[in-house]
């Protein structure tokens, strides 16, 4: 197999949880293969560079291998190399690390301060 529907590699090597979460957000733009956004049908080979926007960061993949077939979180790793610089990695990880985390005993967020959390998340 040379080449594979980028939507099968994205759900095969685990990057999304189903193919069509995979397809869909294809279809918004958030996934490119170079510069070039694709679809879901676009059709990916070995040493192709795949970046998924997972806000607030883009996520930069490497095709090693191509496969459509559902693997084990293990054997995915034969299949992608993960190349985001991580300094990306750690803003990611600290704006969710920002807003997840409450005191113990403060009790549950009141309605202005869900909004504000809601606002903070879609950034």
């Amino acid at each position: 197999m040379e080449k594979v529907r980028i939507d099968k590699w994205l759900w095969a090597v685990r990057i999304f949880k189903t193919r069509s979460l995979a397809a869909e957000e294809c279809g918004k733009g958030h996934v490119s293969i170079g510069d070039t956004r694709v679809k879901a049908s676009r059709e990916v080979k070995v040493g192709d560079v795949v970046k998924v926007r997972v806000p607030p960061i883009e996520r930069e993949y490497v095709v090693k291998q191509v496969t459509d077939k559902r693997m084990s979180a293990q054997l995915a790793v034969d299949f992608v190399e993960e190349i985001t610089p991580q300094e990306k990695l750690d803003i990611l990880r600290g704006t969710f690390m920002q807003f997840e985390s409450r005191d113990r005993g403060s009790g549950r967020p009141t309605k202005r301060d869900r909004r504000l959390i809601d606002k903070l998340k879609e950034l």
